[in-house]
């Protein structure tokens, strides 16, 4: 008998991936195909189609699929601080005038919870995140499965979130995927609403979750159109007059606009640092203390952009009955107004305020307020001279000087951001952001990393003890990822001064100040930056900080700056005192 033949051989199947490895993918490539560059990842078993397929659109050129898209990875091991990453990778793209979302990807359960801070943060500053959250498919929900909550309304109510079943394969469902894709982005950027801001995906994946060999599929169209933003209605003509005595008032975000109107009139400008309108000639500085002066009594009308937050004298002023109060609004159908007393909201600034009105307002008003702004100036600068310990206001000023035009500064919110409101003196400012959506303390050092990756510049940041302690979790940088040049310096006063300057700081009620509202927490932030392998200087004088700021910085690095917190409200009762008595003494203001 002859041998049996062989068999012949088996001819290998194409594989086929499994249905989450695949949705994932082209979820990605919708998304990438609609401006998304960074994606922030926090490692998770639920969320690994998405986590494998973000790897694979991050490699090299030479081995990525020819399917996958390109795209820029960060992973952080903290869902909190890789949200805040992720907002300050918006913030830097919004800053070089690029409007692209940003993605988080999550596993389920309480990793979904820690977004929630960095959500409401670029809710309110309008910073178009995607929330890529993995979740249990729906036949396991309400069951007791492991690490599955009700995801759905884990986030603020008023976030849009689109709640997507798990992927079977089914005919079709690649362009569903894609127009799931488009419109989140159109959400996100505010394509349709003017209102951009945070969009949930929550997605459902089943088993098997791994990528089994099969090449990304083809990029295609279908599902998704192309949206045509909507375009808000020209401002209307609201009859502007130069005569009325006008103040130009710029909170958090006003953009340079507000300084070319106040320019281009010769009205007197009040700015925020991070306005982006804090400097040149009209500029008002240390102007918290002149809204206080009677040269404010003066004032007629007050045109406001951007969001003021800062000063509480700022809003006395918005409040007042016998000023006329004009609120630039813009597209958002909200608008900014605590006091509820603005007399017209605008939808943008009228040409004609760019071009400049016909005269430019009372003689001498401009002049009267930039006399003020310098006098005021100077008595903050006398005050501070008079002792040689760091306080706040000298940390600000000194990282005010250090930074140009061409620099980029994050400042954290409490005294920071007041301080550098005070002392800053910029010609010519530099890039400022602050998170100022909310102004909470929390997830700033992770901004800022995002800020200085986005932008590839050297970045340095501004920030109280308790604003690093509640990031400290942002130093961890693991060794595969990539570091951004950013100098955090931060004002150590062990404890929440800004407390002191507040009516709870009255003299009194020290003993429960101190423990409530005072909260010292005696941390060694050197021992802190050794665990997470940051280098720390410690600076105890003005010199010594001006020496640390000037040196060369590669990485991440911390400048510990230890102020006096005991002095605090004492110091801001000097420098109210001085400026009121210089304010006084000068014979052009009372005319004016």
């Amino acid at each position: 008998m002859s041998a049996p033949a062989p068999p012949p051989p088996a001819v290998p199947s194409p594989a086929v991936p499994s249905p989450a490895v695949h949705a994932a993918r082209v979820l990605l490539q919708a998304l990438a195909g609609l401006g998304l560059r960074d994606v922030v990842l926090a490692p998770g078993s639920r969320s690994a189609p998405l986590a494998y397929a973000v790897a694979e659109a991050a490699a090299d050129d030479r081995v990525r699929d020819p399917h996958a898209p390109a795209l820029r990875l960060h992973v952080r091991v903290d869902e909190r601080a890789a949200a805040f990453l992720a907002l300050g990778l918006a913030a830097a793209a919004r800053a070089e005038g690029s409007s692209r979302p940003v993605a988080v990807v999550t596993t389920s359960g309480t990793a979904v919870a820690n977004l929630l801070p960095a959500t409401l943060e670029a809710r309110h500053a309008g910073l178009p995140l995607l929330l890529l959250t993995a979740d249990r498919p729906h036949e396991l929900r309400g069951t007791g499965a492991n690490q599955t909550t009700d995801q759905v309304g884990l986030l603020p109510p008023a976030l849009r979130t689109l709640d997507v079943p798990a992927p079977t394969g089914r005919p079709g469902e690649d362009r569903d995927i894609r127009h799931v894709g488009v419109r989140a982005v159109a959400t996100a950027l505010g394509l349709r609403t003017a209102r951009p801001g945070p969009v949930h995906l929550n997605l459902a994946f089943r088993e098997p979750l791994v990528p089994d060999g099969a090449p990304w599929p083809a990029r295609a169209r279908e599902g998704v159109p192309v949206v045509e933003p909507r375009v808000p209605a020209p401002p209307s003509d609201p009859g502007w007059s130069p005569a009325p005595r006008t103040l130009v008032v710029a909170g958090d975000g006003a953009g340079p606009v507000a300084r070319e109107v106040a320019e281009a009139n010769g009205w007197p400008l009040v700015a925020e640092p991070s306005s982006g309108a804090a400097g040149g000639p009209r500029l008002v500085r240390a102007y918290r203390h002149v809204l206080t002066s009677p040269l404010a009594d003066a004032v007629e009308r007050v045109l406001v952009l951007g969001r003021p937050t800062l000063d509480r004298a700022v809003q006395r002023l918005l409040a007042r009955e016998d000023v006329e109060t004009v609120v630039v609004g813009g597209p958002d159908p909200e608008w900014t107004d605590a006091p509820r007393a603005a007399d017209r909201v605008l939808a943008g600034v009228p040409d004609e305020l760019r071009a400049g009105l016909p005269g430019t307002g009372p003689e001498g008003w401009a002049e009267a307020w930039a006399q003020a702004g310098a006098l005021a100036s100077d008595a903050v600068a006398h005050v501070l001279a008079t002792t040689d310990r760091l306080t706040g206001p000298v940390v600000a000023r000194t990282v005010a000087r250090a930074c140009g035009r061409d620099d980029v500064l994050v400042v954290g919110s409490s005294n920071p951001v007041r301080d550098l409101a005070l002392v800053a003196a910029w010609d010519e400012p530099p890039l400022v952001h602050a998170n100022r959506g909310l102004a909470g303390i929390d997830g700033v050092v992770s901004t800022a990393v995002g800020v200085g990756l986005g932008l590839g510049r050297p970045v340095r940041a501004l920030v109280g003890d308790l604003t690093f302690l509640h990031d400290v979790g942002g130093l961890l940088v693991g060794p595969l990822e990539q570091r951004p040049d950013l100098t955090l310096v931060v004002a150590n006063d062990d404890g929440g001064s800004i407390f002191a300057t507040l009516e709870h700081g009255q003299e009194g009620g020290e003993g429960v100040f101190e423990r409530v509202f005072g909260t010292p927490h005696g941390a060694d932030l050197a021992a802190l930056c050794a665990g997470y392998g940051v280098p720390h200087v410690r600076v105890h004088d003005e010199v010594a900080l001006e020496g640390a700021l000037r040196a060369q910085v590669r990485g991440v690095r911390v400048v510990e700056a230890v102020v006096d917190r005991v002095g605090r409200r004492a110091l801001d009762r000097a420098v109210a005192r001085a400026v009121a008595e210089r304010l006084a003494d000068d014979s052009t203001l009372r005319g004016a």
